[in-house]
């Protein structure tokens, strides 16, 4: 296929350079994928043979720059890959996946580049940098030293042979979790659904409508804004015993489909990849590169929270086990876990006088995204401008112009912001955020400057119907995914591999989870949450009690979490895995941390993505509790200065936390915020769990 006919290698004349979706084929990419591979190793091979001394310039700089073909057409390849994955792009993906660890091998173990960066990188303190070029010498070598660059040939080969290998399960796993939720349907009748809320039932029929069922059947899918609110609301327990089983069960559905295996097989490679780095686990080579430092400091924080959500979540299930009782519905075997969502919403209507699902109705997609529009632009200044004349790769996605005043009275483009809200067949489950572009001024005089400008997307898999309605917690996930979006829009750095989300894994989820905060605030609720239908703001009454329940079910929610955090890194601690058995290991581990009855853990190992379809959160699956001790304390400077929006807090927080990037280490930002280390009474108190102690 020539370059000239292949839209990914073309000049793109779009609007601000977004991708020309509607030209792109899958049969596009991989040639695509293979000229840009192709222009990056050139790219590299430049710096090897430029003559000159080596300096900041012409090594650190130049290589930041390297590889931008590869990067413009992988970010569109990689993004349709999540949010289009059909299953043409999906055996795309397997053919490619080898091919593309390889090239990544290649460019690290590329003859003469690490060691014009090792030059440099050993003179650097007599080169007159600044604190950021300083910090771009050391991530770039520190990338090299952890990708093998300093191995000898030998280990350098059986390390691009394990990646190889990853890349190939890696994409497997997630290949079968994603054909287990696409493929699985619990078909019900009306009578099933009785005493379900309208928008559970509406978006059923919408799934069914999908699916070309009969007039009279709804479809309960594995996605989990359906599959929940039907653990929720739904009376019979046998269908929730059932649809529970299968959500539970995704990578083990289908005897072709088997994850586990895939999942063994990984974390072997690991093994071995660590002890080539001179480790004893792949936790302790994961945890070098963090925050936390060593396993040690993860279990200890864990084990905190664990020990105290324990007695929580006992004390509910006792709770939710004298409700049954009293009201007459029959769990003679005690609360199992198709049954605790059910009843705590029970015990929540009868405790509290609150029915999550009268909240509904106030948090219309509509009423959420004008929330998170809004707090946005109190905070930081953003206005968000529809563009619907620039084409998306689907009918329900929108873009928008990302942009912002400035003092003479004029504004600034800031980012093009890319929202993709629903769930839909060939598209990933759960929320994420992701880049287009990313923010960088380290562009040649030749290039457009837009090329800096970032384009950001957030991917949510919200149950679309006539009016979608989310609950309380969906919404927290939109404001969770646009909170990543603001690292990348504004993100303020000068070079691309220290911008926006490329920062240490325990410190990417706080600007995500500190955008949570505002939600639960008062003045945010009685602005923003209103009627679909009527416009009416939420009654005071309804807030109060949301606000009384605020922590009700939290020990629950706390176990789900934690367990999965915790067996992450007792898996990847373990010394081997000869005749490893995954179900046993799960099955001792839970036993030996007290699993409260009733739960489960929230990503079970055969469908555990976070640990299985990428190595980025693996042996990191706690980096959500990390940022939380640091989100709840940051949000209660936001408290303490008296106005959840006061501009000053706001403005430390944009330079510190979403716009620093990687340009200094994370705990001389948080320092530099809040004057101190970080404190882990805000996230008890929040848990209610403080007075456990």
């Amino acid at each position: 296929m020539s370059s000239t006919t292949n839209p990914l290698l073309v000049e793109w004349t779009t609007p601000f350079k977004v991708p020309p979706f509607s030209k792109i084929e899958v049969s596009h990419y991989k040639p695509a994928l293979e000229a840009g591979m192709e222009a990056h190793l050139e790219d590299l091979q430049a710096i090897v043979d430029n003559q000159d001394e080596p300096n900041f310039e012409n090594v650190i700089a130049a290589y930041d720059r390297c590889g931008s073909l590869l990067d413009k057409v992988g970010s569109v390849y990689s993004n349709m890959g999540s949010s289009m994955n059909t299953e043409d792009l999906q055996a795309v993906q397997t053919e490619m996946s080898p091919i593309l660890s390889r090239h990544s091998s290649a460019t690290y173990t590329l003859p003469g580049l690490f060691d014009k960066i090792n030059q440099v990188y050993k003179k650097r303190e007599t080169l007159d940098l600044t604190p950021e070029q300083n910090r771009l010498v050391e991530r770039i070598h520190l990338d090299f030293t952890r990708s093998g660059a300093h191995f000898d040939k030998a280990a350098q080969e059986e390390y691009t042979e394990i990646k190889a290998q990853l890349a190939t399960l890696l994409t497997k796993f997630a290949q079968n979790v994603l054909k287990d939720e696409s493929t699985y349907e619990l078909v019900v009748k009306r009578p099933d659904l009785e005493g379900c809320p309208d928008s559970l039932i509406e978006a059923a029929k919408g799934a069914a409508k999908e699916r070309n069922k009969e007039d009279d059947e709804y479809v309960i899918t594995l996605g989990r804004s359906l599959v929940e609110p039907f653990l929720t609301f739904c009376q019979d327990r046998e269908l929730r015993k059932e649809a529970w089983e299968a959500w539970t069960e995704r990578g083990e559905l289908d005897e072709e489909r088997m994850n586990i295996p895939i999942a063994t097989e990984i974390l072997k490679l690991r093994k071995r990849m660590s002890e080539l780095h001179g480790c004893k686990s792949f936790a302790e080579y994961q945890c070098l590169d963090s925050m936390a430092k060593t396993p040690e400091n993860v279990m200890k924080l864990l084990e905190n929270v664990w020990e105290r959500a324990k007695e929580a979540a006992d004390r509910e299930r006792e709770a939710l086990e004298e409700y049954a009782k009293s009201s007459g519905e029959s769990v003679e075997d005690g609360i199992q876990p198709w049954d605790w969502r059910y009843f705590a919403e029970k015990v929540r209507i009868a405790k509290y006088d609150f029915d999550g699902a009268l909240m509904k109705p106030y948090f219309s997609v509509d009423a959420v995204k004008q929330a998170m529009f809004g707090v946005s632009n109190r905070l930081y200044g953003l206005k968000y401008v529809p563009r619907p004349d620039i084409e998306m790769y689907h009918p329900d996605v929108m873009c928008y112009e990302v942009r912002e005043d400035l003092p003479d009275g004029s504004d600034k483009l800031t980012a093009l912001f890319i929202l993709d809200n629903y769930s839909r067949q060939f598209k990933s489950s759960g929320a994420w955020m992701s880049e287009y572009r990313t923010q960088t001024r380290n562009l040649l005089e030749s290039v457009d400057g837009i090329e800096g400008i970032p384009i950001v997307s957030n991917n949510n898999n919200l149950a679309k119907g006539k009016n979608t309605l989310l609950s309380y917690d969906d919404a927290i996930t939109c404001l969770h995914e646009f909170g990543h979006a603001h690292h990348g829009m504004l993100s303020d750095a000068n070079y691309e591999r220290l911008a926006s989300t490329n920062v240490l894994m325990d410190f990417v989820e706080l600007p995500s989870q500190l955008m949570e905060n505002w939600l639960g605030e008062t003045e945010v609720l009685k602005e923003y949450a209103r009627h679909f239908e009527t416009n009416e703001s939420l009654p005071d009454e309804l807030l109060e009690k949301l606000m009384a329940a605020e922590s009700f079910n939290e020990g629950f929610a706390t176990i789900e979490y934690t367990v999965c955090a915790l067996l992450d890194m007792a898996m990847h601690q373990l010394d081997n895995y000869d005749d490893f058995d995954m179900a046993e290991f799960e099955k001792k581990e839970l036993e030996r941390l007290g699993m409260p009855q009733g739960i489960v853990m929230r990503h079970r190992p055969a469908h555990f993505c976070h640990l299985f379809a990428s190595n980025g959160y693996a042996a990191r699956y706690y980096v959500y509790q990390w940022a939380e001790v640091l989100d709840k304390d940051v949000f209660a400077a936001f408290k303490e200065s008296g106005d959840v929006f006061d501009k000053e807090t706001a403005a430390k927080a944009r330079k510190l936390i979403y716009s620093a990037g990687n340009t200094h280490p994370p705990e001389e930002l948080f320092r530099q915020f809040r004057g101190r280390d970080p404190d882990i009474k805000f996230l008890l108190k929040k848990k209610g769990l403080l007075a456990k102690a």
